[in-house]
């Protein structure tokens, strides 16, 4: 198995990747012609992500606390310059133009991921990140629309451990490795179906925010009524 697929767990669950798998590593330059030429999607590439231990991710530059491309993506002011992609460089997507990017804990979008299946719903390309987050790629404007979105669905009060990266955002891509934590990769591939029409951020939504919802409520929990 390659650096672009991975398989992770829920509790007795094994969620492994969807689509074929390859059977070859991936180079940066390689997947960044695959996501313009056969997805039509805008990508940034950059130099590899500094060394990070496993425990403490380096924070990045831009100050946000949840993003989700550290110390790869451009900042205004700084000194890093454009350059095309080499074997060991990092790819990232700017969020806000093809789609935008919901970002959960882990368990909490496996959790939610395992349901939305179970239900039908459509869900659309999925990454994991080494951080313990996974992001779902939904429609653009989703990040502009989030407040009203959770709102509407009686989320706006609550404390949930979710983003959206939207315009002027960057989510690092497979197979960009984040130092010593690993690579980024996919859960749940792009596909003809989803790669140009992402799913509503609205569809995705009110499931992801119980999944956070009730992960909250669980690390709140002694450990004897949690397990």
């Amino acid at each position: 198995m390659d650096n672009l697929f991975g398989e992770l767990r829920l509790g007795h669950l094994r969620l492994t990747p969807l689509g074929a798998r390859r059977r070859t590593k991936v180079t940066a330059s390689q997947a960044a012609a695959e996501y313009t030429g056969r997805w039509g999607w805008t990508v940034a590439t950059g130099g590899p992500a500094a060394s990070a231990t496993a425990t403490a991710p380096t924070r990045c530059p831009c100050g946000t606390a949840r993003c989700a491309a550290p110390g790869l993506h451009p900042v205004p002011g700084g000194e890093r310059r454009a350059r095309a992609a080499d074997a060991e460089g990092s790819v990232l997507f700017p969020t806000g133009r093809a789609f935008d990017v919901l970002d959960v804990p882990e368990q909490a979008g496996l959790q939610a991921l395992v349901r939305l299946e179970r239900m039908g719903t459509q869900v659309g390309p999925v990454l994991a990140a080494p951080t313990g987050r996974l992001q779902f790629l939904v429609a653009a404007g989703a990040a502009r629309r989030l407040p009203d979105l959770l709102y509407r669905m009686g989320w706006d009060d609550a404390a949930l451990d979710l983003a959206c990266h939207g315009e002027g955002s960057y989510v690092a891509a497979p197979p960009t490795v984040l130092g010593a934590l690993g690579p980024v990769r996919w859960l749940r591939r792009p596909t003809r179906d989803n790669a140009g029409c992402p799913p509503e951020a609205r569809l995705l939504l009110g499931t992801l925010a119980y999944a956070c919802h009730r992960g909250r409520e669980r690390t709140a929990e002694p450990a004897w009524l949690a397990s």
